[in-house]
């Protein structure tokens, strides 16, 4: 028995976890790709709880840096980058809901080298940016393309060689009234960059307005946590959703669930409060769902919680904080 069939998302959703019609979002499908998590766009796609929908996803530079000789200040439109596909509409969704998506599959496409990394000035986790404001001057742009193969990994150099441990780096709903970039994470998911987010695993969002208008996007081939020089291994991706519906089931941010373990997910700044809303959202979860005084579980989690972290560069920081479901019970 696989583990999906014991998931809240088979326990709760309108699909109770069972696969329906298959759709695809080629390239062409998509058209414009979108730079913005909100309700003002056409959706793309309208399906059924149950749907399966395979996404050809950009990388977050949209294919455009091609050598390692490349100018990414000269080539990249800010803040134009991280291209999403969608939005998709799930027929049924309204605010209050939780739109459940399990994570199928996750694979490479396109002409080798197709990973990207690299080091811009004024981005990233250990140097001055625009909100980190500081005297020293920027480090050198540097770009590495590099092949990413989904049964061998990436070669780094002749003595390190990456495993390949996909995910989704961008992923979310609509919010109600904003626009948002897609470059920041917030309580719809968005640009998380949290490694748990990958294949096997079940995120579970909220529905803000109607339809939900689920985005998705800017797959890493592999990252560290943190994703530390705020570019990971970036690459373009036929990436394979299953989606469900959970009426009722209201989450003020994204929580995901594994065979494992179950995770709340925090996007702010400063970092401690990520921990902060991770942590409180999961003890909250824990006593509504799990049967645990919360206090109980404030002193449960003290003793064997886990915080993962996302990212540490973008506009909000984001933590998942987690307990392994063997504890619930």
């Amino acid at each position: 028995m696989s583990w999906l069939e014991q998931s809240i998302m088979a326990k709760k959703g309108l699909a109770k976890g069972q696969p329906g019609p298959s759709f695809s979002i080629t390239e062409e499908v998509q058209g414009t790709y979108h730079y913005v998590y909100g309700p003002y766009v056409k959706p793309v796609l309208s399906v059924d709880p149950g749907a399966v929908v395979s996404a050809e996803t950009h990388d977050a530079f949209e294919g455009k840096i091609k050598h390692e000789t490349d100018n990414p200040l000269e080539i990249l439109n800010f803040p134009y980058l991280n291209p999403q596909n969608g939005p998709i509409f799930v027929n049924g969704a309204e605010k209050g809901d939780t739109i459940a998506i399990y994570i199928k599959s996750i694979v490479p496409r396109g002409e080798q080298p197709v990973g990207t990394t690299l080091i811009m000035p004024d981005f990233g986790g250990l140097v001055p940016t625009k909100d980190t404001a500081m005297l020293n001057p920027a480090l050198p742009i540097k770009v590495k393309k590099l092949h990413v193969d989904a049964e061998t990994g990436t070669k780094w150099n002749d003595k390190i060689t990456l495993p390949y441990v996909p995910f989704i780096g961008t992923i979310g709903t609509s919010p109600e009234i904003e626009a948002i970039t897609s470059l920041q994470p917030d309580y719809y998911g968005g640009n998380m960059d949290l490694p748990d987010v990958g294949v096997g695993a079940v995120i579970y969002l909220p529905v803000n307005t109607k339809g939900g208008l689920v985005y998705l996007g800017d797959c890493h081939a592999t990252q560290g946590d943190g994703e530390l020089c705020g570019v990971a291994l970036e690459h373009p991706t036929v990436t394979t959703i299953q989606i469900d519906l959970i009426k009722g089931w209201t989450i003020s941010t994204p929580r995901l669930e594994t065979a494992d373990f179950i995770m709340s997910i925090g996007s702010t700044r400063p970092m401690e409060d990520a921990a902060r809303m991770a942590y409180r959202d999961l003890i909250r979860w824990m006593a509504a769902d799990y049967g645990f005084d919360e206090v109980e579980a404030y002193m449960l989690l003290t003793q064997c919680g886990r915080v993962r972290v996302g990212n540490m560069v973008d506009p909000k920081y984001t933590l998942g904080a987690s307990i392994l479901k063997s504890y619930l019970g």
